[in-house]
């Protein structure tokens, strides 16, 4: 991970969701400026929906998992670049 980078990652295992719905928009795109608490992606575990969001302001810098992919505890899902 390159310096000065934020990195969000899953707190559960569970299917990443890029949108609320099939087809939908995503929650985030590459470029995009998030503030503390805006809802990044959904991972789905056991029937039950999980916001992952974000902790700091910070431009998306990258998405790891395709949606609809599983992903692991820790795994990175988000590269978040500080901006003041």
């Amino acid at each position: 991970m390159a310096a000065g980078l934020v990195q969000v990652t899953a707190p559960l295992v569970g299917t990443f969701y890029q949108a609320s719905s099939p087809g939908g928009e995503p929650f985030v795109q590459v470029g995009d400026i998030v503030e503390p608490g805006h809802q990044l992606a959904i991972i789905e575990a056991m029937k039950l929906l999980n916001s992952i969001t974000a902790d700091v302001r910070g431009r998306v810098h990258a998405v790891h998992p395709q949606d609809g992919e599983v992903v692991e505890y820790a795994q990175p899902l988000f590269d978040l670049v500080p901006v003041d």
